[in-house]
């Protein structure tokens, strides 16, 4: 039988820990260098141990499963002089406590879930008329959020990213709004300026990241425009007849009548078909319990302009008071908060910290789940593979009986889709479908033609280079794929996959509906700051007990019995990877001192031809002797070596538990 080889140590790439500004106080944030450090505190010197992931097969030429394997460095640089007037351990527990607490109010406060305000959907909002008949708003606090939210270049939408599709129809839907009420004119000419010169930008932005329903909506309100006789706006530009067009090449393939009687995507567009004979008193009976069509506000304002169904005005009413005028894209998004988020945590790796709290996220999804699958939004008739796929994933690994039958309501043929009526896959929902269907059991036919369809899909869009995702923009996505085809759930390490995950977590990652919008409860700073001060402390942790390793190995004399110190510090990696909380460090010794004691009495042979010396008779801790025969001349030092890790192994269990374990650990190596 072959063995694996022994990692080959270098160190020309490590993380260095550097000392950077957080709000009002410090913490220790992990960059790449060339270069590594060590930091002082007092009269003693005090260095951290950073394991990097590092492609070492070139260097080696050991094999592939080289790639993970640590490089410990002994760092000499100090840290910036700001630092040194501190106890830096000290600030550090404290930031970590500070926002640990912040974390889980976050979590324990959750509700229907946190995202930004859209200006088209409160567009919409503010055009609905007074329903007792006058010729004012019904919410004119909808009217005060689009005042108090244009942009410097006269456009509304999200400010930080610029998306010409959700910045024009941003713009064109609050233009529309205030000429209806006839306010504001200054502010609807600085808008017709940013469309008028911005319009043609269309043509060149990607396909990929059309907000939802572009082509439906944007040329609904178009003609909304033109009938308010707003002047300024090319309505016979090239690049908006070309929407219209697609706009006409759908509406024809589009299910009408299913419309009707089942949700469909449709509904999320309501407002852009107000030109089809609709039928509301079908339309009604789709709504969600809280009067919503598909979460969408903006499609439920249009619902209440036709028909003033009082379920729908009270969800309206619900969402303004709740956003201060304002309204989100998609709402309530309960489900989507809480199922990402865990995910988030987890792949952080600072989820041990809000059990409870992950908990009670879990709870509250596997309450709302259906045979059907699962939504954005809790009680919702219409699934999507996206959401079914992350709760089912996190459900089971939870603990939760979860069957996943619910993904064969996506599938058609030999493919799998987002819901029914997607036009075409993006990356995002299929990562997560290849991610859930490698928690499958045997005999799950399902899991295993979802796992050969995601895996497919995916190696296909990295040959092509085609990774831009209709839901997310990401910068870290193409890598996530990369890393999540190349290296199977069952085959990482975890803290390898923080490490990974921290330096790929996007706290700026937007995401897509009818316009863009941001979730704090899944891109958060806090979560970040929190996964790097932990991963410092971890680290930190693991340097000191490596010390400690590299000591038992000179004591025990461990090079003289052919273990080598590479082995040794694969030992502790793959402990230190696997169980890595700073609490357990006796878990981590324990594994580790008992993988080379297996190691070394695997490698060995005793011979009655060979013994010359007399019985060696060793106590251990409970005064049992045991009597272990003639041997060759390496049985001392080896005897030796076995009962002082026993000795170890008993009084850290007794420690942790009270129990005395010597006759346990005894029977074990007899």
């Amino acid at each position: 039988m072959s063995t694996l080889p022994t990692p080959q140590l270098s160190f020309p790439h490590v993380f260095r820990c550097k000392s950077v500004s957080s709000r009002r106080r410090r913490f220790l944030a992990c960059e790449l260098c060339n270069r590594t450090w060590s930091w002082r505190n007092g009269s003693k010197d005090v260095h951290t141990f950073l394991v990097r992931g590092k492609d070492l097969s070139n260097e080696a030429g050991r094999g592939d499963y080289m790639k993970l394997l640590p490089q410990p460095c002994v760092q000499n640089d100090a840290l910036e002089p700001e630092a040194l007037d501190e106890d830096l351990p000290v600030l550090e527990n404290s930031k970590i406590e500070e926002s640990i607490d912040y974390v889980k109010q976050m979590l324990g406060s959750m509700d229907d879930g946190r995202i930004s305000v859209s200006a088209y959907d409160t567009a919409w909002i503010a055009l609905i008329r007074d329903l007792q008949g006058r010729d004012i708003p019904q919410f004119p606090s909808s009217l005060d959020w689009i005042s108090n939210n244009q942009l410097s270049d006269g456009s509304w939408g999200d400010e930080q990213f610029f998306l010409a599709y959700d910045r024009l129809l941003n713009t064109l839907a609050c233009v529309v709004a205030l000429t209806t009420w006839k306010i504001h004119a200054d502010m609807i000419q600085k808008g017709l300026s940013f469309i008028k010169e911005n319009v043609c930008k269309l043509e060149e932005s990607n396909a990929e990241h059309m907000t939802c329903g572009f082509e439906v909506v944007f040329p609904a309100l178009l003609q909304r425009a033109r009938d308010l006789g707003i002047l300024g706006i090319p309505y016979d530009a090239p690049v908006i007849r070309q929407i219209c067009v697609v706009r006409d090449r759908k509406m024809e393939r589009a299910p009408i009548e299913l419309m009707h009687n089942v949700p469909t995507c449709l509904l999320y567009n309501l407002e852009g078909l107000e030109n089809l004979e609709l039928e509301w008193p079908k339309l009604l009976k789709l709504q969600t319990p809280k009067g919503t069509f598909l979460t969408s506000p903006a499609a439920t304002s249009f619902a209440v302009m036709e028909t003033k169904d009082e379920n729908c005005i009270t969800f309206i009413n619900y969402v303004v008071n709740k956003f201060n005028g304002g309204a989100p894209t998609v709402y309530p998004v309960d489900i989507f908060a809480r199922l990402w988020a865990v995910d988030r945590l987890q792949r952080l790796g600072i989820s041990r910290f809000f059990a409870p709290e992950i908990k009670n996220c879990l709870d509250h999804v596997y309450r709302f789940w259906t045979e059907k699958g699962s939504f954005s939004a809790r009680e919702s008739e219409f699934c999507d593979i996206d959401c079914t796929s992350m709760g089912f994933r996190l459900l089971r690994l939870h603990g939760y009986n979860i069957s996943p039958n619910a993904l064969s309501n996506f599938k058609k043929d030999d493919e799998f889709t987002c819901y029914v009526g997607q036009g075409f896959e993006s990356p995002s929902p299929i990562i997560n479908l290849y991610r859930a269907s490698q928690v499958l059991f045997p005999g799950e036919t399902i899991l295993e033609q979802a796992r050969q369809f995601s895996y497919n899909f995916l190696r296909e869009r990295l040959r092509k280079n085609q990774l831009l995702d209709k839901w997310l923009i990401s910068k870290h996505l193409p890598d996530e794929i990369k890393c999540g085809v190349e290296m199977p759930w069952y085959a990482t390490l975890p803290r390898v996959e923080t490490r990974f995950y921290v330096q790929n977590y996007g706290v700026d990652d937007i995401w897509i509906g009818k316009s863009l919008y941001r979730m704090p409860e899944i891109n958060n700073e806090a979560y970040l700051e929190l996964a790097k001060l932990d991963y410092n402390k971890c680290q930190a942790q693991h340097q000191m007990e490596w010390n400690r390793m590299e000591q038992w190995y000179e004591d025990s004399g461990l090079e003289e019995f052919g273990i080598s110190k590479k082995e040794l510090l694969l030992y502790y990696f793959l402990a230190s990877a696997s169980i890595f909380e700073p609490e357990r460090s006796g878990e981590r010794s324990a594994w580790v001192k008992s993988q080379t004691v297996c190691t070394l009495l695997s490698s060995c042979y005793f011979s009655k031809e060979e013994a010359e010396s007399s019985e060696q008779s060793i106590e251990f801790g409970n005064g049992q002797p045991r009597n272990w025969g003639h041997g060759c001349k390496y049985v001392k030092g080896l005897i030796t070596i076995l009962f002082e890790t026993l000795r170890d192994l008993k009084s850290h269990a007794q420690e942790r538990t009270g129990r005395d374990i010597s006759n346990l650990l005894l029977d074990a190596v007899s």
